[in-house]
């Protein structure tokens, strides 16, 4: 059985730092694709940042781009997205998912392309 456990979610006041992680297990996680997505109130689920097979590969939505990293490590099986300078609008439910993948430098930002999900995590930025 697959599972995903998001932790590191909290208050933070704008301008600061949060670290996310997500714990997988029940996967073969080095061929999974991982991805971090937000879901604000009343608005939809997005994607924020995504990481492939292998450590470089990642990709990022424009609206974090240059504030947030996503890393992974594949013999602790996670997978974190550091979250700095953070904003009003940064605040929302954060999600991680995996993506079987066996294509090397691939991410993936869609909803549909994520097969397993986990319960998300709250993150509230005060201004």
């Amino acid at each position: 059985q697959v599972q995903l456990v998001e932790s590191g979610g909290g208050l933070v006041q704008a301008g600061g730092s949060l670290r996310l992680s997500c714990a997988a297990s029940g996967l073969t996680f080095s061929y999974y694709v991982m991805g971090w997505f937000r879901q604000a109130p009343g608005k939809e689920r997005e994607f924020v940042a995504g990481i492939g097979l292998t450590y470089d590969s990642t990709y990022y939505a424009d609206s974090v781009k240059g504030r947030f990293t996503v890393s992974r490590d594949n013999a602790k099986n996670t997978v974190d997205l550091q979250m700095s300078s953070l904003k009003p609008e940064d605040m929302a439910v954060y999600y991680c998912a995996a993506r079987f993948d066996t294509t090397r430098g691939r991410t993936a930002s869609r909803i549909s392309e994520y097969r397993y999900w986990g319960q998300g995590t709250q993150v509230t930025v005060s201004s």
